[in-house]
């Protein structure tokens, strides 16, 4: 298709700002991209759709713009929703290297624009195969005739002879053909985590691999081209069962062009996520602010009809506390580590035994300070106290959970249990971590009462912090290794406290009074940082060499060593205990 089309159609909301003359070029696909430098993932005669994020300052639109020009766009099409007016120094850059601008009006969504530039590409260089495109977008639409991911997959069956499904990056299925061959779960884990090592190495998608003796190609159902340790801990891939090395271009710019309607699709579903976030956000805010029980019951009565629908009885719950943390020295391009765990939960916390795309429906997830905090329901068949006034509903603290186990991280009448997960998605997130990443998490007890969150919820950051002490990319633990420690403190005889935190402490301590050198606040920050050199420097404000110059000196007055799980687990038990 031409540029010229594109302004044509009235519902794009598109508003050219410079290169008339340049409006025959020709459109072979779209990318959207925030990144200052995505010369990587260009090929050439892109319409490249972009929020402006990069852009911090006048001089930033020049090198952008030439990196497009280099790459041989098509056009820049340059949204007004967050940032308002296109700046004149971007319209002066692109007229400099002739390259078309866009403006596009904040009532269009970058989706409207990639789904329409997607179906005419498509329907203009796949001849015959257009006709599955349009079949798949109608398919998909919104309302009775729309069928979902299942129904493109079964027409990718029934006109092309491909088996494909979409899966999670834990290696749930989301979306799979109907009829044909099953994929096994251990199966499509193996490919999740190829995948994603794949996308953590910058290797160009499609990633082709055997398995099983059988060949597969792996497609990223991308919603974007930023920093991939954004969203590779929660994006979708399409596994297709053939070997992609042979495919002409017409036959691999259809599977691109799927992924694609997919991902309007995943952005539908993530649309309906804000509900249960906000609901989410809500309760959180309630139980840190320590809000009475009744009002917190009141918001739970809330949440349960939107997380179980049609069910009588409100749940118990449960709380999962997530952080991801990665390796960044430049603080400028660090990433806000609670978001990115926030998106991993909704997908992680799905049975992986349950298909479709609306799978996290249950889960309810919010994000302070770094964290990601889940409130997870678990069904309930006890007795009901109609008169229990702080209970997360009608069900009161008598209340048994449901026996039977909803995931394959639960036991029965437990809930879900922090090693079930980590046998469930470690390998595969591990993968999408790389060298550079940590996950930890940490897992509550159920609760049946509005009473019992504020527990649970620093019950699952204490175990989080302890599945942090441990060496790993993918860490968690439970509510069950609590006991030994931090819920028997008040429980130690104080002549025991006194002689654990001086035979630990003093030392620290009357060198800091001779010397002034702050070295026990280093050590409760390197212990709240989880051992990060880089978070506990940047909390301090020191440079990392100072901070491992105060670590060395606490180990030599101590006789302990930091970077063992003993060492800091007794350090962090003295410093409570002082």
């Amino acid at each position: 298709m031409r540029l010229r089309a594109l302004l044509e159609n009235d519902s794009l909301g598109l508003r050219l700002l410079g290169g008339d003359d340049e409006l025959d070029r020709t459109v072979r696909g779209v990318m959207t991209t925030d990144l200052r430098d995505p010369s990587r993932y260009l090929s050439g005669g892109e319409l490249v759709l972009s929020g402006l994020a990069w852009r911090h300052a006048p001089e930033d639109s020049e090198p952008f713009v030439q990196i497009l020009a280099t790459a041989g766009v098509a056009g820049l099409a340059a949204g007004e929703a967050e940032l308002g007016p296109v700046p004149q120094d971007l319209v002066d850059a692109c007229a400099r290297h002739r390259l078309p601008l866009f403006a596009v009006t904040e009532s269009v969504a970058f989706a409207t624009i990639t789904e329409h530039v997607v179906r005419q590409v498509s329907t203009e260089r796949a001849g015959d195969l257009a006709a599955v495109v349009d079949r798949h977008r109608r398919l998909m639409s919104s309302g009775p005739a729309g069928g979902g991911p299942d129904v493109v997959l079964d027409l990718l069956g029934s006109d092309l002879d491909l088996a494909a499904w979409v899966l999670s990056p834990t290696g749930r299925q989301i979306a799979g053909p109907s009829e044909g061959p099953e994929l096994p779960h251990a199966t499509a884990t193996r490919l999740a985590g190829a995948h994603l090592a794949a996308v953590r190495a910058g290797r160009r998608a499609p990633h082709r691999r055997t398995e099983d003796g059988a060949a597969y190609s792996l497609f990223p159902v991308g919603r974007g081209t930023g920093d991939p340790r954004r969203t590779v801990l929660s994006d979708w891939l399409l596994a297709v069962a053939d070997d992609t090395g042979d495919w002409p271009a017409e036959r691999l710019d259809l599977l691109h062009g799927v992924t694609q309607l997919i991902a309007v699709e995943r952005d539908r579903r993530d649309a309906a996520r804000t509900v249960r976030r906000r609901l989410a956000q809500e309760v959180l805010e309630l139980v840190q602010a320590g809000a009475q029980p009744a009002e917190i019951a009141a918001r739970l009565r809330v949440a349960a009809p939107v997380l179980l629908p049609g069910q009588g009885a409100a749940p118990a719950w449960q709380v999962i506390v997530a952080r991801v943390e990665w390796d960044e020295p430049d603080p400028a391009r660090a990433l806000d580590g609670g978001a990115v765990a926030q998106s991993l939960l909704e997908e992680l916390l799905v049975d992986p035994r349950t298909g479709g795309p609306d799978g996290s429906d249950r889960i309810a997830v919010a994000h302070v300070d770094g964290e990601a905090v889940a409130l997870v329901p678990l069904t309930g068949e006890g007795p009901q106290d109609d008169t229990a006034e702080d209970g997360a509903g009608t069900q009161g603290a008598a209340a048994e959970v449901d026996e039977t186990p909803a995931h394959p991280g639960t036991r029965a009448g437990e809930g879900l249990h922090a090693e079930a997960l980590l046998a469930e998605a470690g390998e595969p997130l591990g993968r999408a971590l790389a060298d550079d990443g940590r996950l930890t998490l940490g897992v509550s007890a159920p609760v049946h009462s509005a009473e019992g969150l504020r527990g649970a919820l620093e019950e699952a950051r204490h175990a989080r912090r302890v599945a942090a002490a441990r060496p790993g990319a993918v860490r968690a633990a439970g509510h069950e290794e609590l006991a030994s420690h931090v819920l028997l403190l008040p429980f130690v005889p104080d002549d025991v406290r006194r002689a654990f935190t001086a035979r630990l402490l003093d030392p620290l301590r009357e060198y800091d009074r001779k010397h002034r050198a702050e070295l026990v606040p280093t050590l409760e920050a390197f212990l709240s940082s989880d051992g990060s050199w880089t978070r506990c420097a940047g909390r301090l404000h020191l440079h990392v060499n100072t901070l491992r110059y105060r670590v060395g000196r606490i180990e030599q007055l101590t006789g302990r060593d930091l970077s063992r799980l003993e060492d800091k687990l007794d350090f962090f038990l003295a410093l409570r205990m002082s």
